[in-house]
C-alpha cells in the first residue's frame, strides 16, 4: 500500500472485514527458516523459525540478551546469520545488503542528521535510491501529513521535541514505502507519559499505513498495546508465540507468566487429575485447576494466578475450596487500585489487587496483621511443573 493511497487520508473508511481474517488469508511477508547466530561459543539466536504476515504488527519481547535485537537486526540485513535463511515475500535475501531489502530500520537513537532539516532527513533515503526533484518533494511532504507534522519540514532537529523526533524519525522511515519495517526499542528514548501516548499513535500509525512493522521492546505494556502478535524470546529462542491475550491468559510457562504481567507462584502438590482437572494442595488446602495440562510429570508443581484474578473475601461467604488462608503482611497503593500481600500457613506470599473507583478513604480493606480468606477461581489459576 503506498503513501498515496486514498484509504490513508483522514476520514477514509475503515473496511469492515476483521484484521484477523485478512492477516489469516495473507501469504507471511517475512518467514525465518532456522536461523541461528552465534558468537564463537556463545548461541545468540539458536535455529528460530518464524512466519510474519503482511500488515502485522508483531513485537520481538524479552530481557536484554535474550536475543530479540539480533533477531531483528538479521531480518534487516545489518548481522549475518550464522545458518539458516530470511525469506522477503518468498525471496531468499539472507545475503543481500540492508540497502538492497525492501525492508526500512527505525533505530532506538532515531539517528537524525542535526545539520540537516526536518525535510532533508526525510527525503535522504529517496536521493539514495535516486528519486528527487519534484517526486521526492511530494513523498516527503505525504509522510510528514501522516505524522502530523507538516509545519516542521524547515525546523531542524534539536528544534523539535522528543515526541516529534520520534515522528519524523517514523516519517524517514516509512516514505521509501518498505515491505517492512522494523523498530529498534522505538520509545525508550520518551519519557513516561509521552511513552504512553506514541504507544497508541504508533499503533493507529502502522494501521493507517498497512505496513508490516516488526518491533523489538522489553517493556511489557508497549507489547500488550500495540501488537496484534508477541513473539516472547528466552535464551535465543521462542519461548512462546501468541496474541496478547493468549499470552497474558494462557502463559505456557513461569517464564513468560511473569514476564508478560505480574504473577503469585506458590508450591504446590498434586492430588489428582482428570484430563485438565486437577486437584492440588497449596498451602495445606484443596485447590481444583480448571485448565491444567493434560499430561503432568511428578508431584512437585507450582499454581500462578495474576493478583487482579485473586479476591480477598468474608470468611464462609465463598465455597469452602479454592480458598487460601493467611494474615495480611502489608499493602501498597497503587493509585488505581491496592494491593494487598498476605504470608500464608506455609510462608508463601500472595498479592491481591483491588481496585478503588471511589478512593481508597471509602474502601473497606484489611490492615496488616489481619486474617484473611482469598479465594481463586479454577479457571483463572495456571499450574506448572517446577522447574518448567
Amino acid at each position: 500500500m503506498g503513501l498515496h493511497d486514498e484509504n490513508l487520508r483522514p476520514g477514509a473508511r475503515v473496511s469492515a472485514v476483521p484484521v484477523s481474517k485478512i492477516m489469516a488469508e495473507a501469504e507471511p511477508v517475512i518467514q525465518l527458516k532456522g536461523i541461528c547466530k552465534h558468537y564463537g561459543s556463545v548461541v545468540g539466536v539458536d535455529h528460530v523459525d518464524l512466519s510474519v504476515r503482511n500488515g502485522e504488527f508483531l513485537t520481538l519481547l524479552g530481557p536484554s540478551g535474550c536475543g530479540k535485537s539480533t533477531l531483528l537486526r538479521m531480518i534487516g540485513g545489518f548481522e549475518t546469520p550464522t545458518g539458516g535463511t530470511v525469506h522477503l515475500a518468498g525471496e531468499d535475501i539472507t545475503g543481500l545488503p540492508p540497502q538492497r531489502r525492501d525492508v526500512n530500520m527505525m533505530f532506538q537513537d532515531y539517528a537524525l542528521f542535526p545539520h540537516m532539516s526536518v525535510g532533508q532527513n526525510i527525503a535522504y533515503g529517496l536521493l539514495m535510491k535516486g528519486i528527487r526533484g519534484m517526486a521526492a518533494q511530494d513523498r516527503v511532504r505525504e509522510a510528514l501529513r501522516l505524522v502530523g507534522l507538516e509545519d516542521k519540514i524547515d525546523q531542524r532537529p534539536h528544534q523539535l521535541s522528543g515526541g516529534q523526533r520520534q515522528r519524523i524519525a517514523l516519517a524517514r522511515a516509512i516514505v521509501r514505502e518498505p515491505k517492512v519495517l522494523l523498530l529498534d526499542e522505538p520509545l525508550s528514548a520518551l519519557d513516561a507519559k509521552l511513552r504512553e501516548q506514541m504507544q497508541v499513535e504508533l499503533k493507529h500509525m502502522q494501521e493507517r499505513l498497512g505496513i508490516t512493522f516488526i518491533m523489538v521492546t522489553h517493556d511489557q505494556s508497549e507489547a500488550l498495546v500495540m501488537s496484534d502478535r508477541i513473539v516472547v524470546m528466552q535464551a535465543g529462542n521462542i519461548a512462546q508465540d501468541g496474541t496478547p491475550e493468549d499470552l497474558y491468559e494462557r502463559p505456557a510457562s513461569p517464564y513468560v507468566a511473569n514476564f508478560i504481567g505480574t504473577t503469585n507462584f506458590l508450591s504446590a502438590k498434586l492430588l489428582s487429575q482428570e484430563g485438565t482437572l486437577a486437584v492440588v494442595e497449596v498451602a495445606g488446602q484443596k485447590i481444583t485447576i480448571s485448565n491444567a495440562p493434560v499430561h503432568l510429570n511428578g508431584n512437585t508443581l507450582q499454581i500462578g494466578v495474576r493478583p487482579e484474578k485473586a479476591r480477598i473475601v468474608a470468611d464462609g461467604s465463598a465455597p469452602g475450596d479454592n480458598l487460601l488462608r493467611g494474615r495480611v503482611k502489608e499493602n501498597i497503593y497503587l493509585g488505581l487500585g491496592l494491593r494487598t500481600v498476605t504470608e500464608l500457613a506455609d510462608g508463601s506470599l500472595i498479592s491481591t489487587d483491588t481496585m478503588l473507583p471511589r478512593g481508597i478513604a471509602s474502601h473497606k480493606h484489611a490492615r496488616p496483621g489481619d486474617e484473611v480468606v482469598i479465594s481463586l477461581e479454577p479457571h483463572n489459576i495456571f499450574l506448572f511443573e517446577a522447574g518448567s
